[in-house]
């Protein structure tokens, strides 16, 4: 009888010790959001809103509190956070504000959160999510305004512009962001490659009040020594044919582009490519281009190679 029992609590206690591990893991946290993305970049909100989802095995879990820590470094998330909110009675889990020190344009911030159910069990610390943001004041922008040098007629629909500028890298680039804008649309490639599948960029704003820009990650298009990049500018519904009326120009005469590349090396120091008088422009195949009249497209008069380093842009002004 007793040699029975000493059995019976030893398969207790190992029962016991496998099953621990299972209930630890029941309540987790995951799909971290900041602005409904993940791990985005380019965010230029100053207290951007963070949400999550929770996951348990447990029916009729709820969550009863949040503690999120926020960090420069993913490193210095359980060690040394820039913020930590505490024990934070909530239930809910969608746009919970960041609340720590202002950020500084173009950082990445490291997040993690962990949960408290409605039982008091507390979830490990979910995986580490991360935002980085945009270039939040205007004095961010070394670039300057350029227009294209070819002559337009403002009455009337005219050839898209082709914009580009060569430039050199040195060697090891550990990131490389652009941001880009333009009054019109405009199509980004950095030598020969789209920057982005994305169309009608930067969409449609009140252009006398405010302006949308994009950032990009181009680490990838980029190499050490020569580079290049050429933009496509469009008229869109800055110039185009928009109104009951039909009128043209409704924002302004000339397009415009302001972009910016920020090129960050191991060591930590960056070099910045903008927009400024070194930049030269033609036209190219593009004969018409408006939102509602469509596209006139001449392939005799395609530029091979355009956004690509080394091509013979001498007759280009």
């Amino acid at each position: 009888m007793r040699a029975a029992l000493s059995n019976l609590v030893a398969v207790c206690c190992v029962t016991s010790l496998t099953l621990a591990p299972v209930h630890a893991q029941i309540l987790r946290v995951e799909a971290l959001k900041t602005e409904y993305q993940q791990n985005p970049i380019g965010i230029d909100v100053r207290a951007p809103r963070l949400s999550w989802r929770i996951q348990s095995e447990r029916r009729g879990t709820m969550q009863s509190a949040y503690q999120i820590r926020v960090a420069t470094d993913s490193t210095s998330l359980a060690r040394a956070p820039l913020w930590d909110s505490g024990k934070v009675p909530s239930e809910s889990s969608i746009f919970r504000p960041y609340g720590g020190p202002a950020p500084h344009s173009a950082t990445r911030y490291y997040w993690q959160v962990r949960v408290w159910d409605n039982e008091g069990r507390l979830s490990p610390w979910s995986a580490a999510g991360f935002w980085e943001t945009g270039l939040l004041d205007r004095a961010d922008w070394s670039a300057q305004w350029i227009t294209p040098d070819i002559s337009e007629d403002s009455s009337r629909a005219n050839p898209s512009p082709l914009l580009r500028r060569e430039f050199t890298l040195a060697e090891g680039i550990a990131s490389a962001r652009l941001y880009v804008t333009s009054l019109g649309l405009n199509i980004v490639e950095v030598n020969g490659q789209r920057v982005s599948d994305h169309l009608f960029r930067p969409g449609w704003t009140s252009y006398d009040k405010r302006l949308q820009y994009d950032t990009y990650d181009v680490t990838a298009l980029l190499r050490s020594g020569a580079n290049a990049i050429g933009v496509t500018l469009g008229d869109g519904w800055y110039r185009g044919h928009i109104g009951f009326e039909g009128k043209r120009n409704n924002y302004g005469r000339r397009l415009g582009l302001l972009a910016q590349i920020v090129v960050r090396y191991p060591d930590g120091h960056t070099q910045v490519i903008g927009t400024d008088r070194q930049w030269k422009s033609s036209t190219g195949p593009i004969l018409m281009s408006d939102i509602y009249d469509g596209e006139t497209y001449d392939a005799r008069l395609e530029k091979p190679g355009w956004s690509r380093a080394g091509y013979d842009d001498h007759l280009w002004r």
